[in-house]
């Protein structure tokens, strides 16, 4: 049809006018003055690709692993909450989608459908998302329910232990549905406030004291390889491959917890280099065409997730709105390969991009030949 959304952006312009304001503010919205959220955009777009002539691509293969298990392309879904606020199907829809793109969903503890039924649904491989709470009891009664359901892994988010100042939501008097994730827990009348990302009452056991040591006394106790999510800096990206982290999601949590931050892929060189290769880095924040996805593979990631298009895909066209939006990026990160000169995903790396800037080239180009 001729006005089917041809690119992520126009999806969400749909999605944005049928989303309820509160819901879509919650969405979209980021901490304070969303200065970095606006930024992310800018610095994306600010790294240059380097077209290659003359390599045979006419095979491309998009195909990679992820913790040993095979995904058709290097995109993954983001654990997001709440996919109900989208769409009736919610997580269900979303799961389906990702099985039928060949790639991973990782599931939000706070999504609209229990842990347990997204798992039913799912036909390809999935990760579980959880908090370390203040009750060790609770951390390994929810890490154990995604083993026992069929998890594949579980991500620990990292940067959420203090409450965000969100002001779209706070002027929206915004208030979301708790889990039914949570429903064995006594949280009384308490609901998501703020748009914080989880439950208020779970503000109170999440725990806030977690430290290294903690990952790693889970590391011992789960049979599920741990992903953490929320590095930012190379010391801490060292550190969680030291404490059992086998995999890490470079994030800023959708720059909606704090502003004024570096956006993920300014801190990406940093945390490859400091990891050196002892655990999976993945990335996410602002990732919105094929060629992001590109620019992250070039800088060190083996992955991106994507979170808040899931979203908008939802809003237009459930399951399918999803899959059109993971087939939008995948055909244009095999548009952007064949134009390296990339035909695999092993092809990618920092050769095949640019400075930031032309000028600062032009400088290190004449160093290079004095």
């Amino acid at each position: 049809m001729p006005n089917d959304p041809v690119n992520i952006y126009e999806y969400e312009a749909i999605a944005k006018d049928r989303i309820e304001k509160g819901h879509y503010d919650f969405i979209a919205g980021a901490a304070t003055d969303e200065i970095t959220l606006r930024r992310t955009r800018e610095v994306l777009d600010s790294i240059v690709m380097k077209p290659r002539m003359m390599v045979d691509v006419s095979h491309r293969d998009l195909g990679t692993t992820v913790l040993g298990e095979k995904i058709s392309f290097p995109v993954l879904l983001d654990p997001a909450g709440n996919h109900g606020a989208a769409h009736p199907d919610a997580e269900i829809a979303t799961v389906k989608a990702a099985g039928k793109a060949g790639t991973v969903m990782a599931l939000s503890s706070h999504s609209a459908r229990t842990l347990e039924d997204v798992a039913e649904a799912a036909t390809g491989p999935i990760w579980f998302q959880q908090y370390f709470f203040k009750d060790p009891e609770l951390t390994l009664g929810m890490a154990s329910r995604a083993e026992e359901a069929g998890y594949t892994a579980l991500c620990l988010t990292l940067d959420a232990k203090i409450s965000p100042k969100r002001e779209r939501n706070m002027r929206n008097n915004y208030v979301g549905p708790v889990s039914p994730n949570y429903a064995q827990l006594d949280l009384g009348n308490h609901h998501w406030q703020f748009a914080a990302d989880a439950p208020a009452g779970a503000m109170d056991i999440r725990d806030q004291a977690a430290t290294w040591k903690d990952l790693e006394w889970l590391a011992g106790r789960t049979k599920l390889p741990l992903i953490v999510k929320g590095i930012m800096t190379g010391e801490d990206g060292r550190l969680a491959a030291e404490s059992g982290a086998k995999g890490m999601i470079v994030s800023n949590h959708g720059t909606r917890y704090l502003d004024t931050t570096f956006t993920t892929i300014e801190v990406l060189p940093e945390v490859v280099d400091q990891v050196n290769g002892k655990a999976e880095i993945y990335l996410d924040g602002g990732i919105r065409r094929g060629s992001d996805v590109f620019k992250a593979l070039a800088l060190g990631a083996r992955s991106v997730l994507i979170g808040r298009p899931l979203f908008w895909g939802l809003a237009v066209d459930g399951e399918d709105g999803v899959s059109a939006v993971l087939e939008m990026l995948r055909s244009e990160l095999d548009a952007t390969m064949g134009i390296c000169g990339c035909p695999t995903i092993d092809d990618i790396n920092f050769d095949t991009l640019g400075g930031i800037s032309p000028l600062q080239q032009a400088f290190d180009l004449r160093d290079r030949r004095r």
